[in-house]
């Protein structure tokens, strides 16, 4: 190798590093005094609003988290809105149920009328106590019996969960269950009989018979407030039975609360005073 070889291989080495410097140089970023550096590591992000998701604490704060790095933000421009805006012991309503008086205008021959207290918690679960009264005198058309049952009580408990929990309480759309339990007698008279070898009829009385019997009604009901407490409800019921005493001359045709044994449908119609017990409160997050 001669002398002019390594002189021109010290120029290229020479050449190769000061372009590797001066590339490596460009990459920095001056920062100026008084100025964040954009690519520190060390500044805080600020977030993008696009990628947090919304959470609620148990205390009603709103948190936003980054769904990218997971980083918490306290949302302090929102309403700390707590999970039950309405306090626990928060209304007691007293109702009357005048559907079956309305419907023996129009031709029912079974029940009278039945009231209802209901204790609202957090406007949101109505644990609910109903009683009422029941007493049948029916002669089908086209039959040849008249049923009778007695005036008879029947009770029934349950709750209604409102759909409408955080809202305005003058409006209510509530689902519900209710177990009832009733003891009543019943009797089959006047039953014709034909005389087929003699002329004319013969009538037949059945002996009262005792029967237990407890069903089950599950409710979807609508309430709105008319003026000041007052309010209005109604509700469309399904119910089925659940036990019920043997029946030693037939089931009855009836049964206290429920109505016409073969009909699983029936309605309520309310008018309600609502006693309000404490009032919301909403903090401010500031």
């Amino acid at each position: 190798m001669t002398i002019r070889t390594i002189v021109m291989a010290f120029y290229i080495a020479t050449a190769i590093l000061l372009c590797t410097g001066a590339s490596a140089q460009r990459k920095i970023t001056p920062v100026q005094p008084g100025k964040p550096n954009p690519e520190a590591t060390d500044t805080p992000r600020k977030p993008d609003m696009d990628k947090l998701a919304h959470f609620q604490d148990e205390q009603g704060n709103i948190i936003l988290v980054d769904t990218v790095t997971g980083q918490e933000y306290a949302d302090t421009l929102a309403r700390r809105i707590p999970r039950m805006q309405y306090p626990l012991m928060h209304s007691l309503d007293i109702g009357v149920n005048i559907w079956d008086p309305v419907m023996r205008i129009f031709g029912q021959k079974y029940g009278i009328a039945d009231a209802s207290v209901s204790l609202g918690l957090h406007n949101r679960y109505f644990p609910t106590f109903e009683a009422g009264l029941s007493k049948t005198d029916d002669t089908p058309a086209g039959s040849n019996f008249t049923f009778r049952s007695g005036m008879a009580p029947y009770f029934k408990i349950g709750a209604d969960y409102n759909f409408f929990y955080n809202s305005n309480p003058a409006y209510r759309l509530m689902a519900g269950v209710r177990y009832a339990l009733t003891n009543f007698s019943s009797s089959v008279d006047d039953v014709t009989i034909d005389n087929g070898y003699w002329p004319g009829q013969e009538h037949v009385n059945f002996p009262s018979q005792r029967i237990t019997a407890g069903y089950l009604e599950v409710m979807l009901t609508l309430r709105v407030k008319i003026a000041g407490p007052f309010m209005m409800g109604w509700s469309l019921k399904y119910h089925t039975l659940l036990h019920e005493s043997k029946a030693q001359y037939g089931p009855p045709m009836t049964i206290p609360g429920f109505g016409k044994r073969n009909s699983p449908i029936t309605g309520a119609f309310s008018l309600i005073y609502s006693f309000t017990l404490n009032k919301p409160q909403i903090e401010t997050v500031e």
